[in-house]
């Protein structure tokens, strides 16, 4: 796999030697002071009342600063991730639910990953770092996006640059080194003046296969890389068009897969324009149009020893390899407009979204070419209002309606669906109390069944199609929660419950439990049953994420969080699957002006809420899981002014544990690693230098 040049080693000698650089050091004197950063640990709640949490990607978080966009969302509470075996590429979950339930967002954009397993899944392809900030909107409270989310709404955003003629550059960049072979690049730089700009976002991640708490080696490494580039002119404050392009691949290892993913090739366009303060009512006019091409292919041979099988004719063991080659080319695009009367604030707008998904395989016994099999195109309208109320409370609105169409190329089938969306929100502030907030919001959805649960899911000449038999998935949830202040003491909560018409489950087969299967799907035109089965039940769901936070003094503080999630299956009477068990989360710190260090405890308790070979397009319930605790500690010291050093042990008793959200070992890698499922990482020891300019 090609990697850009300007990744190699000596950006991290480079980075250190800048550390210690006297001019860096005389530099600091003259300057104000910075304070060491905080490694975050988790995140609530600190916008709209609570209900939208707002995280800055750039600050380090353990455990161990993310690789991908589903790493950096485990910190958020509520966030748990289905893992393949990879120390990277993570299927993200949210209160138990998880794909197109969860809509990812990079710079208002939507980059869908094409492997029908989801090897590559949406946060595959996101850097955290070479993002400005993440916004999560839990539940379904808001209308803005095209085929909204029901479970959460998650935005990766970057803003504009602001230089001057006086500092014309800005930068920061930071190197990360940590156990089994980790090693992390990330640059961010930009040149320019108050009205031009050019911005390289950077970043490269190489590691091993990583060992359990017991020693085991769990195959599980990587390598990948992203290089994206802005171009951006701001003529006035008000006016802000930008041009951006990118590009990315990597591989990756997974124990708990019959493939590795050898390629996960990215291509990005996009252009974007934003008007500010047009008129006395018209604030804001926001435009854009966003082209991603994903290219993945997976394979049993290229990153693993090849699976032989018995040759009738030769009498002898001969090399099986296979691979699958999928693309996706998405187009999409959104105009809105912002209106402001007095107390009164109204968002409109348009949006749409085109996306063409193509697969081919490769094997001893077929050769099928790479062809088109599915298309789909939606387009969208949608109105967000928010109106103040007396003091600091406001309602908040919104309605949208999508049409969509998805045509199933290869069976000449097509269906089209009528989506309606919308919710009411209140936000109260309570002025008796120094800060107390709080909010409840009721939400509608309609959810069309995505692309793997159609085509995963699909059969041939089988059963009844599942392209038609499946209906959209309803979803109707309350959300409701508060945040409070009162001297060193602070607590906070959000929690919600909802009602699921026809919610999508999937059945896996009972053979599967073997660990031979997840490596890619059959029925990709073959003529043969895929493997998952799918259909429609009714189903309740509820939980809360909630925690308090105390500063016994100036220097000490500790916070506890905690997130459960709840599922029953309706129709069956039966647990919904896949769903996290209760966590809680308890941190310790030791803040001074120049230094801190931090004590983190996971308290993991176990599942036994359960519904065996049934689960989602990721992952199923394999058996009930048993309660675990880790114990990570972290530090964090401000070497100079723009230079800072944080340090980390996860695991720190090395403890042999397993998510409850996980998978069989793959047989590829020995019929005794087939039987039980992959345990996480061990004690791993990682540092982190970053520093700006």
């Amino acid at each position: 796999m090609a990697q850009p040049k300007f990744f190699l080693q000596p950006l991290a000698a480079a980075i250190c030697v800048a550390c210690y650089s006297p001019v860096v050091l005389a530099n600091d004197s003259s300057e104000s002071k910075k304070l060491a950063p905080i490694t975050v640990t988790a995140q609530a709640g600190n916008d709209a009342n609570g209900l939208i949490v707002r995280a800055d990607p750039k600050q380090p978080i353990q455990p161990i600063p993310a690789t991908d966009g589903a790493d950096y969302l485990q910190s958020i509470v509520g966030f748990s991730s289905v893992n393949s075996g990879a120390g990277t590429n993570g299927d993200v979950t949210f209160r138990g639910m998880f794909g197109s339930r969860i809509k990812i967002l990079t710079d208002g954009t939507e980059n869908l990953g094409a492997c029908p397993s989801r090897m590559d899944s949406p946060t595959s392809y996101i850097s955290p770092e070479s993002y400005d900030q993440i916004s999560v909107i839990k539940g379904p409270q808001t209308v803005q996006y095209a085929n909204t989310g029901s479970a959460a709404t998650v935005i990766f955003e970057r803003s504009p640059e602001k230089l001057t003629s006086e500092k014309p550059y800005r930068g920061q960049a930071s190197v990360l080194m940590g156990s089994f072979g980790r090693l992390d690049h990330n640059l961010e730089t930009a040149i320019g003046d108050e009205h031009k700009y050019v911005r390289l976002n950077a970043n490269r991640s190489v590691a091993d296969s990583y060992k359990d708490g017991s020693g085991n080696t769990v195959p599980s490494d990587w390598k990948r890389w992203n290089a994206d580039v802005a171009l951006g002119w701001t003529p006035d404050e008000n006016t802000w068009l930008e041009l951006t392009g990118g590009k990315a691949d990597g591989e990756v290892v997974y124990a708990g897969r019959g493939m590795d993913g050898s390629q996960f090739a990215r291509e990005s366009l996009g252009l974007r324009f934003e008007k500010k303060n047009v008129t006395d009512v018209i604030k804001k006019i926001e435009a854009q149009v966003n082209y991603s091409f994903n290219d993945h292919i997976m394979d049993n041979y290229s990153l693993r020893k090849v699976p032989q099988t018995h040759d009738m004719t030769m009498h002898e063991m001969v090399d099986n390899p296979s691979s699958m080659q999928v693309t996706r080319r998405t187009l999409n695009t959104r105009l809105a407009v912002t209106h402001e009367w007095d107390k009164l604030q109204v968002i409109t707008g348009v949006d749409s979204q085109h996306n063409k998904h193509a697969g081919g395989m490769k094997s001893n016994t077929m050769d099928m070419p790479l062809k088109s099999d599915m298309q789909f195109q939606s387009y969208g309208a949608f109105g967000e209002l928010t109106y103040q109320l007396e003091g600091d409370n406001r309602v908040v609105a919104g309605a949208r309606i999508d049409q969509v169409k998805v045509d199933a190329l290869k069976t000449q089938q097509s269906r089209s669906e009528t989506l309606p969306s919308a919710f009411i929100r209140f936000e109260n502030t309570h002025p008796e109390h120094e800060d107390g907030k709080t909010y409840i919001g009721l939400g509608y959805v309609e959810r069309v069944p995505d692309y793997w649960e159609l085509f995963k899911t699909d059969y041939y000449g089988v059963t009844a199609n599942t392209f038609k038999k499946l209906e959209t998935e309803k979803t109707l949830q309350l959300d409701f929660g508060y945040q409070h202040v009162h001297g060193a003491f602070n607590s906070w909560a959000s929690a919600y419950t909802g009602m699921i018409k026809d919610y999508i489950l999937m059945t896996y087969p009972k053979s599967q439990n073997s660990g031979h299967g997840h490596g890619h799907s059959m029925g990709m035109g073959s003529g043969k049953q895929n493997t998952v089965d799918s259909r429609n039940v009714d189903a309740v769901i509820a939980g809360a994420e909630a925690g308090i936070g105390y500063k016994f003094t100036d220097a000490i503080q500790a916070d506890v969080s905690a997130m459960y999630a709840w599922g029953k299956n309706t129709t069956d009477n039966t647990p919904l699957p896949q769903i996290s068990p209760l966590e809680a989360r308890v941190n310790l710190r030791y803040v001074q002006d120049k230094y801190n260090i931090g004590l983190l405890w996971r308290v993991v308790d176990g599942q036994n809420r359960v519904s065996l070979n049934e689960g989602n397009i990721v992952g199923y319930d394999l058996k009930k899981s048993s309660g675990f605790t880790t114990l990570s500690i972290n530090g964090s010291y401000n070497l100079t002014k723009d230079v800072d050093l944080s340090i980390g042990i996860d695991n720190l008793l090395d403890k042999t544990y397993t998510e409850h959200l996980n998978k069989m070992g793959s047989s590829g890698f020995g019929d005794d690693f087939a039987t039980q499922q992959f345990n996480n990482t061990g004690r791993n020891y990682w540092a982190r230098m970053s520093m700006k300019f």
